[in-house]
């Protein structure tokens, strides 16, 4: 079947996400732009994909929990996750990686923990975009070992990806798929990197604000409404298209 999708969504537990990017309002919004299945992917954490979970069910949505994960390189890794207590163990191992900064509000905005009835339930004092000490080489067999599948995110911006930051794409790295933007020239990307060539790809929203949250566009090919289904589909990539010349 196939499910209207957007798999890279911040909620306001990461500190480039607006204080309104509850769990609550974000399962009302996807509701609202006719998405099927949504992720709450925020920065180095999973805390909130709880709260998510039980708000997209109140609308009858597929939730994926998820991660942004930011690697040694400071590249930004895209983890998608089966089920909540993999996202959550899978969330205190990133934690324990995870530079030991912490926050400051003021200069890089709150960090917010919350129920689905957007109340705070904490906040998280480190900062969440620091790198974790986790390579980019490391994470599909690590994020495999959770039963989920990672996707280098927006290939093709200038900063924090793969490409900006290394330089390179290599398939020995074991990624099923990759992420671009609503933008992305995806031939220009298949002829300067010929290990992207053939790459399966799936194109997010990458919100950190309500009103950036776009009506739902971009499908995948699953075999049921489940977030294993929908991590199976990218795992054998029937997604939006594959990057060709």
């Amino acid at each position: 079947m196939k499910l209207k999708y957007d798999l890279h969504i911040h909620s306001c537990l990461s500190p480039c996400g607006s204080d309104d990017m509850t769990p609550a309002n974000i399962a009302g919004m996807a509701m609202l732009a006719g998405l099927d299945v949504f992720a709450v992917s925020d920065h180095g954490s999973t805390k909130n994909c709880r709260a998510a979970a039980e708000a997209a069910e109140e609308y009858g949505l597929v939730f994926v929990p998820a991660m942004e994960l930011t690697t040694d390189e400071e590249s930004h890794i895209l983890c998608l996750l089966p089920e909540l207590k993999a996202a959550e163990e899978f969330g205190e191992y990133v934690h324990s990686k995870l530079a030991d900064v912490q926050n400051r509000p003021e200069f890089f905005g709150n960090q917010f923990i919350m129920d689905a009835n957007d109340n705070i339930l904490g906040i998280e004092d480190r900062l969440l975009i620091s790198a974790t000490s986790i390579s980019v080489e490391q994470v599909p067999s690590l994020v495999e070992g959770y039963g989920g599948v990672a996707i280098p995110a927006h290939v093709d911006k200038d900063s924090f990806s793969v490409l900006a930051n290394l330089g390179f794409f290599d398939k020995r790295w074991g990624f099923p798929a990759v992420e671009i933007t609503r933008r992305g020239d995806k031939a220009a990307l298949a002829e300067l990197h010929s290990d992207l060539r053939g790459m399966a790809f799936i194109t997010d929203s990458d919100a950190h604000q309500l009103d950036a949250l776009p009506d739902a566009e971009f499908e995948l090919e699953a075999d049921e409404r489940t977030a294993k289904a929908v991590i199976e589909a990218v795992r054998r990539g029937s997604l939006s298209g594959r990057l060709e010349v």
